[in-house]
C-alpha cells in the first residue's frame, strides 16, 4: 500500500527554507511545491499522459497560492479525463494569443527591418511610407490569421478607384512579401523578392 500524503498547509509553505540542493513537498495528486536552492518556491504538477510522466509548471509561490495551485490541479486533472494534455493545451493557447498579437503592421515593420538594409535608404523609405499610407489604416491592427482575400480585395479596390492602379499593384505584392515572412517556419530564411 502506498503511503498517504499529507496536504500542505500555508503557513507550512511560508516556513520552507532552502537547501543546498532543491527538494520537492508534495501536496498529493501529482501536486508539489519544487523548493529552489536560491529559496524559489515553484508549482509543479506531475501527471502521466499517453503512458508518459509529464510536468506542468503552474507558477511560482506566493504569486500562486495553495488554493490556486489546487484549483489548476484540478483543472489539469479535467482535461487529462477528457483526453487533452494539459501542457500541449498551453502550449496551443500561447501560440493563438501571440498570433493575435502579431497584427499585420507589427509583422510588416519587422519584414521591413529585416530586409531594409539591402535596399537603398530612399527604397526601404518608400516602401515604409506606402505601407503605413495604404495598408496599415486598413489592416494595420488586425491579426495576420484575421485577415482574409475579400478584405485584401476591398482594400486593392479603393486603391484602383483613386486611379493609383500601379500603387495597388506595389501594395499587393508588398502584402504578399510581409504573409510569407510572417507565415514562415521557424528557422526558415525569406528572401524578399525584387522591389
Amino acid at each position: 500500500m502506498p503511503a498517504r500524503t499529507i496536504p500542505l498547509v500555508p503557513l507550512q509553505i511560508n516556513n520552507v527554507k532552502p537547501r543546498e540542493k532543491e527538494y520537492k513537498l508534495s501536496d498529493g495528486g501529482g501536486l508539489y511545491l519544487l523548493v529552489t536552492p536560491s529559496g524559489g518556491k515553484l508549482w509543479r504538477l506531475k501527471y502521466r499522459f499517453g503512458g508518459l510522466e509529464k510536468k506542468l509548471a503552474l507558477g511560482a509561490f506566493p504569486e500562486i497560492s495553495l488554493a490556486d495551485a489546487r484549483k489548476k490541479r484540478a483543472e489539469a486533472r479535467e482535461q487529462i479525463a477528457k483526453g487533452i494534455d494539459p501542457s500541449a493545451a498551453r502550449k496551443e493557447q500561447e501560440a493563438a494569443l501571440l498570433q493575435e498579437q502579431e497584427t499585420f503592421e507589427v509583422v510588416a515593420r519587422e519584414w521591413h527591418s529585416q530586409f531594409s538594409p539591402q535596399w537603398a535608404p530612399r527604397t526601404a523609405e518608400a516602401i515604409l511610407a506606402m505601407l503605413a499610407r495604404d495598408v496599415f489604416g486598413e489592416i494595420g491592427d488586425k491579426p495576420l490569421a484575421a485577415i482574409n482575400a475579400p478584405m485584401l480585395l476591398t482594400m486593392f479596390r479603393r486603391l484602383e478607384a483613386r486611379g493609383a492602379n500601379y500603387t495597388a499593384h506595389r501594395v499587393r505584392g508588398l502584402c504578399g512579401q510581409v504573409f510569407r515572412y510572417g507565415w514562415q517556419p521557424a528557422g526558415v530564411s525569406v528572401t524578399p523578392l525584387a522591389i
